[in-house]
Formats: C-alpha cells, structure tokens, sequence
C-alpha cells in the first residue's frame, strides 16, 4: 500500500515515513497524506490479516479533521487513491497559505471547568463579532479584518477544552480580554502546528477542495469522485450528524478547511441519541480514543460497551476479543 501511495503522489512518502527527517515528515504536505495513509492501512490490515468484517463490525463512522477522510473511505463514499489525492491536494494549500502570511498564526486550546464552557464560548463570539451561535465561515466574520488578523473556534473537543485557530496575536488579545474583562481564566496551551487549521486563512484550500470534488474519479473512469451512498454512514465534523446527501457531502467536506469541527458534538449525538456503545479509533496516536472515552465514561472493555484505540499491532488481538466478548451484550438495554 505504500508503494502505491508513492506512485499515486508522485513523492517517496513511505521514504519520507521510514527515515525521516522528522521536519520533512511534520511539513503539512507530506504529514496529512501519511496519517490518512497509516489509518486506512491499520484498517486494511485488520481486515485482511485479522478478519475484521468492517461491514458486519462497524455501523457509524466520523473522523476529526483530517480524519474525516479517512472515515469516509471506511464509510465506503471515497476511494483510497482519490482520498489520498484530495488530501495531499489540500495540505500543499493550507502549508502554502500559512507560509505566505506575513505575521505569526497558529492554534491554542483552551481549557476550562466544563461548566464554564458555554459562557466562555459567548464572551468569545461577543469578542470577535461573530453573530449568532455557529462560527459559518459566511456570516459570522469580522468583515473589517484581513483573514490573516481573524480567529476562529476551530474544534470544540470536549465538554471543557476549545481550540482557537489564526492569529496569535489576535487570540492574546482574546485571552486577555477573557481574563480582564469576561471573567474566565482559562489554560491556554499553543498547540505546534504552524498552521491556523479551521480559519478563514484556509479558504483558498476549501476553494480547491471543492473542485476537485465537482471532478470524476482519477481511478473509476465515469465515476464520481464521491460515492453516494456508502455503505454506512458517516457523521459530519460541521454538522455532528451523518451526511445527507452527495451534494451536502461535498459541500461539507470542503468547507470543513473553514469551519468549526463540532468533535464534541458529534460524540454526544452517536451517544445520546444513536446509542453507541463501542468505539474503535483507527490511526496513529490516542488522542481521538481519549476524548470519547472521557465523554462517554469509559476506557478499554466495560459490559456491553467499551472505547479502544488501535495504533499497534501488539493491540490488535486484544481488542479483537473484546470486541467478541461484548457483542452478546448489544441486546441488553
């Protein structure tokens, strides 16, 4: 599969991956296409050398961000070599975008007492001028600000941590206003991407995105880029609920490089009121299993239920068993 991926792109990526160097792999262009790649080989791997059924095993999927590509190849509505593209297509942009702006951008989580979430998320629009709830990239900007001086909620993660993306600048003044003038002090932690993912910095790369959905599939002659329908469904990071239809699919998926990824969301949605009791995450790193195992209250195997991550394959037969051991439970409630 990494073989095929350096002849898709063009570019010795499982080079890049085997030995580095690490700032070569970090650079946007070469880490997007690699993390996408890792996850849909796990899960290729699981399938052909474990006997994963994705079909009879998986019901949902979604995927934060980036992820969201590789959920919707799981999901059955892109193909791997056109996922890849899009991918690539759209990390060269959004690592273009970042590196001709001309003052420091980046991302910072915020965190607070989950209580104070939702305050603190007003007093943030009240500061930046957006209007109404959302963050939509089309009627809650500051219009009198470059795009490089604006700043969006970039994730809602959890019950208690935000992440803020564009200018840094402009989200210490935020800070410093929350702290001064809001009444909220909450933990800031810059995040090391260079890059102000999910701001209005990114729109030239929704711009792209969105054409290159509108075209055919590099690898189906006749076909459409996106595959409709899937063979499961696949929650939205705009939206927190499954995509509706082919258009709102690439609609969606291209406008997510502007807008706010509702993560926090979306897990509420599939645990409230879809009822999921186990959670899988496919990938490199644990970060996605962590949060829904802290919103859903539960870590690894429980009755009925559990959260597991899968990032090597030391882990797999593991999780395979507990995925066995609690299937007969799914009945019970």
């Amino acid at each position: 599969m990494l073989e095929e991926v350096d002849e898709i792109l063009q570019v010795p990526l499982s080079k890049i991956i085997a030995e580095g160097p690490n700032s070569k792999l970090t650079a946007t262009e070469n880490a997007q296409p690699a993390i996408m790649m890792t996850s849909i080989i796990i899960l290729r791997v699981l399938e052909k050398e474990f006997g994963f059924k994705l079909e009879d095993r998986v019901d949902i999927t979604l995927g934060h961000s980036l992820g969201e590509f590789a959920a919707l190849v799981a999901a059955g509505n892109l193909r791997e070599p056109d996922a890849l593209r899009l991918v690539r297509r759209r990390a060269e942009v959004m690592a273009r975008c970042s590196k001709e702006v001309g003052e420091e951008v980046g991302m910072v989580a915020l965190v607070c007492e989950a209580q104070h979430l939702g305050p603190m998320v007003e007093a943030i629009h009240d500061f930046l001028g957006h209007h109404g709830e959302g963050s939509k990239a089309d009627s809650s900007m500051d219009y009198d600000l470059p795009a490089v001086q604006q700043v969006l909620i970039a994730n809602v993660n959890s019950k208690n941590q935000i992440v803020l993306s564009g200018s840094i600048k402009r989200i210490n003044e935020l800070l410093t206003h929350l702290r001064q003038f809001a009444g909220h002090d909450p933990r800031a932690v810059r995040l090391k991407s260079d890059s102000p993912f999910h701001s209005p910095l990114m729109k030239p790369a929704a711009v792209v995105l969105q054409k290159l959905l509108d075209q055919p599939s590099q690898v189906a002659k006749g076909e459409d880029t996106v595959i409709w329908p899937g063979i499961m469904p696949c929650v939205s990071n705009l939206s927190a609920r499954p995509f509706e239809s082919k258009q709102q699919l690439k609609d969606y998926l291209a406008r997510q490089c502007v807008e706010t990824v509702l993560w926090h969301d979306s897990i509420v949605y599939l645990h409230t009121e879809e009822k999921v009791k186990r959670w899988i995450g496919i990938g490199p790193g644990k970060v996605g299993r962590n949060l829904v195992g802290k919103e859903v209250g539960m870590k690894g195997a429980v009755k009925g239920g559990g959260v597991w991550g899968i990032s090597d394959p030391r882990e797999v037969e593991g999780i395979l068993h507990d995925l066995d051991s609690t299937e007969m439970f799914e009945e019970d409630e």
